[in-house]
C-alpha cells in the first residue's frame, strides 16, 4: 500500500502542492495517469484544473472523478488523488457515489492515494477527528480505513497569548479520547505522513506532529519519526 497523507496542501510562499512536489513524485513512482476526487469543493471543473495546474510539472495527467462514473474511473485509476476542503461534504459524496469501496479496492490493488486535508481525513477509519462544520449529513461516519488510527490534519497549538476562551484543539481531541478508543495523530502544517507497504514515517517540516492515546499525556512527534507501529493500532 503506497499512501501520501498531507496535513495540508499550500504553505505559505508557496503555491499549490509546492512544498509537497518531491514527496508526490516519489509516491506516484510511474504513474502519469491520476484521478482526482473533487467533491470535498463545490466547484469541481475549477478544483481539478487547479490540480492539474499543480502536479503538470511531474508530467502527470489529471482526470476528475466527476467526468464520468465515479466509481469506474476511480476503481481503474493508476493513482488517486482526493482533495481538501469540507470533510462531511466529501464523505457524504463518497458513500452517495460507491467510492468508499471503489477507492478501496483501488488501493489494496496497487494504486498509490494521496489526501490532503479533508482527503487525509478520510483515510482513517472515520471523520470524528475533522476540524469542519458539518454542513451536510452524510449516511455514515465511517470513512475509507487505509490506516486504522485517527488523523487531525492542521493541528494547531494552544497559544499563550490569545484571549480566546473557547476549546483548544487539544481539549477536543482529549474529549474524543472519552468516547473512542483512538489513538489520534495531530499533524501539523507542512508534515504528512508517508506509507510505503508496513512502513509508515512522518515527514515534511520540522514541526512534527502531536500523539493523542487514551489513558497517557499528549505527546511530541519529531518529524522522521517510524510510526510503523501505529498500523497495528
Amino acid at each position: 500500500m503506497q499512501l501520501l497523507l498531507l496535513s495540508n496542501s499550500t504553505a505559505p510562499g508557496r503555491g499549490y502542492l509546492e512544498h509537497a512536489r518531491d514527496a508526490l513524485a516519489d509516491v506516484l513512482g510511474g504513474a502519469r495517469d491520476l484521478v482526482f476526487v473533487p467533491y470535498a469543493l463545490a466547484d469541481h471543473d475549477a478544483y481539478t484544473a487547479q490540480v492539474a495546474g499543480a502536479l503538470a510539472p511531474l508530467g502527470i495527467r489529471v482526470t476528475g472523478a466527476h467526468t464520468g462514473d465515479p466509481a469506474t474511473l476511480v476503481r481503474d485509476a493508476p493513482a488517486i488523488f482526493v482533495g481538501g476542503g469540507n470533510t462531511f461534504r466529501l464523505v457524504d459524496q463518497l458513500h452517495r457515489r460507491g467510492l468508499v469501496e471503489s477507492i478501496r479496492a483501488a488501493v489494496d490493488a496497487g494504486a498509490p492515494y494521496i489526501g490532503s486535508s479533508a482527503g487525509t481525513n478520510v483515510a482513517t477509519p472515520s471523520l470524528r477527528t475533522t476540524n469542519d462544520m458539518p454542513i451536510v449529513e452524510p449516511p455514515s461516519f465511517s470513512t475509507l480505513g487505509l490506516v486504522p488510527f485517527q488523523i487531525n490534519p492542521h493541528y494547531l497549538d494552544p497559544d499563550p497569548s490569545s484571549t480566546h476562551q473557547g476549546e483548544t484543539r487539544e481539549l477536543r481531541l482529549l474529549q474524543y479520547l472519552e468516547e473512542n478508543p483512538g489513538p489520534v495523530l495531530g499533524m501539523r502544517e507542512g508534515t504528512w505522513l508517508r506509507r510505503r507497504d508496513d512502513r509508515l514515517v512522518l515527514e515534511g517540516e520540522p514541526s512534527g506532529a502531536r500523539f493523542f492515546a487514551r489513558g497517557a499525556e499528549p505527546a511530541e512527534v519529531p518529524t522522521g519519526t517510524d510510526l510503523s507501529h501505529l498500523l497495528r493500532a
